[in-house]
């Protein structure tokens, strides 16, 4: 008998097995999809302070999540809509052809801002951009008020959630910044984002023909103006700070009074500049999670068994690493007063939802260059670039003389790509190739420039194999791309913005752009390290997977193992 009870244990053993995939295949999804996205959050920015976080947020994710420590974007171009885009379709540029925060569209001739729609109006009166107050220069290009996610060419993870279950599943993306609600809510779901026009949050016909009435509600509280007269003050003892003696650097920027010490004052509520000194400080993370928070209770999110999704996109890290840099003073208090956010956040979640019923991931758009004067005081290279003057040096007069070219080479630079003027690529006559190639060859011997590949040499594929040129074949768009993408060499970059000059600028391929945080936790998953290189177009097919759903359409992510399993 000894055969039978050897078959016999054999066979239960395997029933065993089937019932545990089975029990595994079949555990409910989560009920709610938290997607947080830290606007210009380094990867090593929130360990950095780490003896000094509380125990509610970035704690809880790095000591009870799945941290991914060696995440990268595998693009070239990281600016904010790009990174933001990325992380929602697990697409590269390419495809979802988010490849720059400007582009110049070459029907128009106009430079377009990413997410600029004329046909979807703003749903608030008197809340389009007013150029006189608007520091934000991919803002101030925007030609209309209208936004919409038509521009991104393919789905997102949460326009695939909804698809799964036939639209039962509650869509919301929330920041200051439109582009990072209307990115990250797909053309599916519902964006909110802050009008430093008016001090409220807005959407626009897009999304809505009225606003529902809590949003109404939540705007006729006028939290902003709670500020006025107010101003940003240290969370701590002055002497407890890392950069305690960075309060006042010469490469800082001192924006309309806001001031280069602490404290920051933000100024009467009437002020020219008020609402935009808000988004400059944590104040600007705050009004963001409150409305956030007013949201998921409104919406009833995560209060039945289909999965809804909301995306927070904070942007205060953005501004302030701007401004100041990201090792300064300001910097890191930031940091501390958003860690404070992060765990009222989700004790907010665990007391309406549950943590364990949610699924939370924290990434960001990008990461950010220290500025150049904090590195040069550490002997570490550094420098600004002024691509406006690259049209009257001689080496490019000289290809005009070269190729016959009379009138402007140049149409205009709009970060990472150099556009050649319509004259230049309407003649017949000129080799484009070889033009563009004798461009990118002079420009590589510019102070500051690493690298510049013609977007002929990209359609023809013909490029080393390395990291640094697959990066910038992922950015690249036939139809939105310019004709020369530029690489500055590593922590040089652009400061002035028609005459906003700022601290310090992200923007480029190298690894403190590239380098963001990659965070799973909740739902019950095992806290665990994990080193090997991972990539942000990974974490929506990764979504996509843990809830049954489609990868979205363009993208080219691998389900990460450790969250999946």
């Amino acid at each position: 008998m000894g055969w039978y009870k050897t078959m016999l244990t054999g066979f239960l053993t395997l029933c065993l097995a089937f019932l545990s995939t089975f029990s595994a295949a079949a555990s409910p999804p989560p009920k709610l999809v938290l997607q947080i996205t830290v606007d210009q959050l380094r990867g090593d920015l929130p360990t950095r302070y780490y003896s000094r976080l509380g125990k509610g947020g970035f704690r809880y994710l790095w000591e009870k999540g799945v941290v991914y420590s060696n995440a990268h974007h595998a693009h070239a171009n990281t600016e904010t809509i790009v990174g933001h885009a990325t992380l929602a379709t697990g697409a590269h540029p390419s495809a979802h052809g988010m490849v720059g925060n400007l582009w110049l569209n070459r029907e128009t001739g106009h430079s377009t801002y990413n997410i600029e729609d004329p046909a979807y109006r703003l749903l608030s009166v008197g809340a389009d951009v007013d150029d006189s107050t608007e520091i934000d220069p991919t803002q101030r290009a925007a030609r209309s008020e209208g936004r919409s996610p038509n521009a991104i060419l393919v789905s997102t993870f949460a326009d695939e959630l909804r698809a799964s279950n036939g639209g039962k599943s509650k869509v919301f993306a929330v920041s200051v910044k439109d582009r990072g609600a209307v990115s990250m809510a797909g053309h599916s779901g519902k964006a909110f984002w802050f009008s430093k026009a008016n001090g409220e949050f807005v959407s626009s016909s897009y999304y809505y023909s009225r606003y529902p009435n809590w949003v109404a509600d939540w705007n006729k509280k006028k939290m902003a103006q709670g500020y006025a007269n107010q101003s940003w003050q240290l969370l701590a003892d002055p002497a407890s700070y890392m950069f305690a003696d960075s309060d006042d650097r010469p490469w800082e920027t001192d924006l309309a009074g806001f001031g280069r010490v602490f404290p920051h004052p933000y100024g009467p509520g009437d002020g020219k500049y008020f609402t935009t000194l808000l988004t400059l400080s944590p104040a600007g993370d705050a009004l963001t999670l409150d409305f956030a928070k007013t949201l998921l209770m409104e919406e009833q999110l995560g209060h039945d068994e289909v999965t809804d999704y909301l995306s927070i996109s904070f942007s205060s890290t953005d501004y302030v690493g701007h401004l100041f840099g990201p090792s300064s003073l300001e910097a890191e208090d930031n940091i501390l007063q958003l860690d404070r956010k992060l765990a009222n956040l989700f004790s907010f979640i665990d007391n309406k939802v549950g943590l364990e019923n949610t699924l939370i991931v924290l990434s960001a758009d990008h990461g950010g260059p220290d500025t150049p004067g904090y590195l040069q005081s550490l002997n570490i290279p550094a420098g600004y670039v002024d691509p406006d003057s690259w049209e009257k040096t001689d080496a490019l007069k000289r290809i005009k003389e070269r190729f016959g070219i009379e009138g402007e080479l140049l149409e205009e630079y709009e970060h990472p790509y150099l556009y050649l003027s319509s004259s230049v690529l309407a003649n017949n006559t000129i080799d484009q190739l070889a033009l563009q190639g004798a461009i990118a060859s002079e420009l590589k011997q510019f102070s500051g420039v690493s690298m510049a590949v013609s977007s002929e040499a990209l359609q023809r594929g013909n490029l080393p194999d390395t990291d640094l040129h697959r990066a910038v074949v992922n950015n690249f768009h036939p139809k939105r791309s310019g004709d020369i993408y530029i690489v500055f060499k590593p922590n040089w970059f652009i400061n002035d913005f028609d005459g906003l000059v700022v601290a310090a600028t992200h923007g480029s391929p190298w690894t403190y752009d590239t380098y963001v945080p990659i965070v799973f936790a909740g739902m019950g998953l095992k806290a665990e390290k994990v080193t090997r290189k991972v990539h942000t177009v990974d974490i929506a097919p990764t979504l996509s997977a843990i809830v049954d759903a489609r990868p979205p359409s363009g993208s080219v992510g691998k389900v990460l193992e450790e969250i999946v399993d």
